[in-house]
């Protein structure tokens, strides 16, 4: 799916979504690839293609870090559904994500995904 072109999302001419990269399982010492600035995040299950959850954030890589519980993930969501479906599904889920300029460039893309059938909302 190419949000960009589909949803009218619109991004500074150099930006765009990384390629789809398997969720890293801190387990296995596995590395996360994501923006240290502002930008967006996108999981879905990589066997069905199901949209599974988006966000944005100031820092993408920390933002992202918190999607797993502890020990293994960091912050203080409260979702705790959203964090163990991540964990229990590590192996199928799948991650792309986009560099923005700055908060408000994160934001109208994180609005641009939110049109998405996802199975997180938020």
């Amino acid at each position: 799916m190419d949000l960009q072109r589909e949803q009218g999302l619109r991004v500074p001419a150099k930006a765009a979504f990384s390629n789809w990269r398997l969720f890293p399982d801190p387990r296995k010492g596995e590395y996360l690839w994501a923006p240290f600035g502002p930008g967006c995040y996108d999981l879905r299950e990589r066997d069905t293609g199901r949209l599974v959850l988006f966000g944005s954030g100031g820092n993408v890589c920390e933002r992202m870090a918190s999607l797993l519980p502890a020990p293994f993930g960091t912050g203080t969501r409260k979702n705790a559904a959203k964090r163990e479906y991540v964990l229990r599904n590590l192996g199928r889920i799948e991650y792309r994500t986009l560099a923005c300029a700055d908060r408000k460039a994160a934001k109208q893309a994180e609005v641009a995904l939110s049109a998405g059938d996802y199975l997180f909302k938020t």
